[in-house]
């Protein structure tokens, strides 16, 4: 199974940067794959699992969870306001908060569920335009509007630009988390998770090389 190769490299990668066993966690990104390959990563055991799509999820995970207490469900594609309601009822983790009107949104929806998913921003590290995220230079007082919230974010999250070195983008992002005093790193991916591990990542998001690939998306 490919999520034994993945979780023996993870280890490895923990190891070579000089960190502690069990410091980073491996988010199994399960967005469309086919049911019997995430039903057979869930007879393994594995915990954490990582969705794109609102929607997709809520078809699958209500039963999933049921049926595996103790697994948590991940929201790591781009999150749209008027979904923020159900994001905040099916969702541990956010990753990908972005966006002044997606803060106020999710702050509201957990008041009023009295459910808090852990928090990580987005940020833009590349500085494209095209790309989701908040500015590096923005992020102080988008962080200070998130306090005034009550969201309490626990860490940063970064795509960093297809095609080029994610090292400096790493980097980048590790340094902002120091500078606010959070300790949570969403960063890495399949083709670069090691190196992001070396730099400081928490969580890494790993799916077509656990799963095998997607028909489709």
């Amino acid at each position: 199974m490919g999520l034994d190769d993945i979780t023996r490299r993870v280890s490895a990668a923990e190891i070579a940067a000089g960190r502690a066993p069990g410091s980073v966690t491996l988010i199994a990104v399960s967005k469309l794959q086919p049911p019997e390959r995430v039903e057979a990563v869930l007879a393994a055991g594995h915990a954490v699992y990582g969705e794109n799509y609102v929607q997709e999820a809520q078809a699958k995970w209500p039963a999933w969870s049921a049926a595996h207490p103790g697994v948590s469900v991940h929201m790591i594609g781009p999150l749209q306001s008027n979904k923020a309601r159900a994001a905040v009822a099916l969702f541990d983790a956010i990753h990908t908060l972005d966006r002044v009107t997606l803060a106020r949104k999710l702050a509201a929806q957990m008041a009023e569920q009295g459910r808090r998913p852990q928090v990580f921003v987005q940020v833009n590290t590349g500085d494209e335009p095209q790309k989701a995220g908040i500015l590096a230079d923005e992020l102080p007082g988008f962080l200070a509007l998130c306090a005034e919230l009550e969201l309490a974010p626990s860490g940063l999250m970064c795509i960093p630009p297809e095609g080029r070195d994610p090292v400096p983008h790493f980097r980048l992002l590790r340094k902002l988390a120091e500078t606010h005093g959070l300790s949570g790193l969403s960063m890495g991916m399949s083709a670069d998770f090691e190196a992001a591990i070396a730099e400081g990542a928490t969580h890494v998001r790993v799916g077509s090389a656990i799963f095998g690939a997607r028909a489709v998306g």
